[in-house]
């Protein structure tokens, strides 16, 4: 058995006096560390889970009275202490809170905190530098609407 781990016999013999304490021994530290891992990982990934947006894609349609431009209707979630990172849409965006509460803010103008029933406009030139949720234990819900070229992706980084 020892072999199985790449342990000699020996070896386990010379350390532990017998080779079952050395297995049992090494089997012991590496579910120890197994776990500890196991925890630390998921703690990390809970973690990055909570502050990312969960985007969900409700309609794309084309305009044909606007041609090249298309309508689409996203669902937002932000998990407790969830926002994005700095961006901007290359199209007109209406947002309606649902549920909790949001911060916003566009370049230029002052940060806004909204709740359910409230509405946010982003022009195309705006860059989004806060959107984010306003409470660290509560998820928050919008819904937005876009206006933008077909082409035009939804989102786009802004350094």
């Amino acid at each position: 058995m020892p072999e199985a781990f790449g342990i000699e016999t020996k070896f386990c013999q010379r350390i532990y006096g017998s080779t079952t304490k050395g297995i049992t021994t090494m089997n012991s530290i590496f579910l120890r560390l197994f776990v500890a891992a196991a925890v630390c990982l998921t703690g990390t990934l809970a973690v990055a889970a909570e502050n990312t947006a969960h985007v969900t894609s409700l309609m794309q349609k084309d305009l044909p009275n606007y041609p090249g431009k298309e309508g689409v209707m996203i669902s937002v979630e932000y998990g407790p202490g969830g926002s994005d990172p700095i961006h901007k849409h290359d199209a007109n965006a209406f947002v309606y809170v649902l549920e909790g509460s949001i911060v916003m803010q566009v370049k230029g103008q002052k940060e806004v905190t909204l709740s359910p029933g409230e509405t946010f406009y982003e022009g195309p030139s705006d860059i989004h530098v806060v959107s984010r949720n306003a409470s660290k234990t509560k998820p928050a819900k919008f819904i937005v609407v876009l206006l933008k070229s077909k082409d035009a992706p939804v989102v786009m980084p802004v350094k």
